[in-house]
């Protein structure tokens, strides 16, 4: 590798470790070795790449346009029926993203493979084993994109990429969230499927994007799931004490099945009727597409989406 690479490389990793992530996790880092480069990903994990990916196996279809956009030679990728762009149509398939198929992953021959964080880490004994590295990536909230993109960026060698996208994306967020009024909105978030409801926590895409507004979320202190640290509990008898000014809902399944539900729950339980998000209609169901995985690139149209339901005339 020339010095140039090698200052280049550097430079890479600190733009990448001044990224503040919104949670806890730790920063991404890359540091100088004799291999490509030796990297920090979200699971705490120091995972040396000899040489620089050729093959890239990605674990959740979010991965996929943020990887694209800064020149990741992706081989393989999950199915998806929300996130798919076309040109990664006719990519391998490892099989769905909640069971993903280790026999077509190694039939890919990866030698880089991004594990979605929180659904996959299950597959690094397995990757190990066969000697394929591994990073695990979260990427829900905004920060976790933009760390993902320097990331992503880093791998693909092109760090200027990832920089000018980051620009744009928070150029067109800080446009929208200061084209609304400033009002402290109280904000509750439901997450419903087939198996029930949950709360939302700012950890969620939806919760990141109510902090982003300087709103509060109501669920804000709650204690949180033992196997989703972005969810609490819900009750319809706490959300009545919390009494949200705004009650946004996502889901998983079918959309319009759990929507009619909802409102049908809403009109026959006077508990619902007491609540200000209901008496003053604004209760909102949020897309699929943009908030059920990581909308990545499309984080400011999701930005966008929630302030155009509050605020339609802005």
């Amino acid at each position: 590798m020339t010095k140039n690479f090698f200052a280049g490389l550097l430079i890479a990793g600190l733009l990448v470790t001044g990224c503040a992530p919104e949670k806890n996790s730790p920063p991404v880092e890359v540091t100088q070795t004799q291999a490509f480069a030796t990297v920090s990903d979200d699971a705490g994990r120091q995972v040396t790449l000899p040489t620089k990916p050729a093959r890239i196996v990605v674990t959740s279809a979010g991965f996929l346009e943020p990887m694209h956009a800064v020149g990741c030679p992706i081989v393989g990728r999950p199915d998806s029926k929300n996130q798919m762009p076309s040109w990664a149509r006719d990519l391998a398939s490892v099989g769905q993203v909640y069971q993903i198929d280790t026999e077509r992953l190694i039939a890919c021959q990866p030698d880089l493979v991004i594990v979605n964080a929180g659904m996959n880490e299950k597959l690094l004994p397995l990757l190990d084993e066969n000697k394929i590295p591994a990073l695990v990536v979260e990427m829900k909230t905004f920060d976790d994109v933009k760390r993902g993109l320097k990331l992503f960026s880093t791998l693909s060698g092109d760090v200027d990429a990832g920089d000018k996208i980051i620009g744009d994306m928070d150029a067109q967020v800080k446009s929208i969230v200061d084209g609304v009024p400033k009002e402290n909105l109280r904000v509750a978030i439901l997450h419903s499927t087939s198996q029930g409801v949950t709360v939302q926590l700012d950890g969620s895409i939806a919760g990141s994007i109510v902090k982003m507004f300087g709103w509060t979320n109501v669920a804000d202190g709650m204690t949180p799931l033992e196997n989703n640290p972005d969810a609490a509990p819900y009750s319809l008898e706490t959300l009545a004490e919390q009494n949200p000014d705004v009650i946004f809902v996502t889901s998983m399944g079918d959309a319009d099945k759990i929507k009619a539900n909802m409102l049908d729950a809403v009109k026959s339980n006077d508990a619902w009727q007491t609540i200000a998000a209901v008496k003053q209609n604004r209760l909102y169901f949020l897309p699929q597409e943009l908030f059920l995985l990581s909308p990545g690139l499309k984080y400011p149209e999701a930005v966008r989406k929630v302030a155009e339901l509050i605020y339609p005339d802005k």
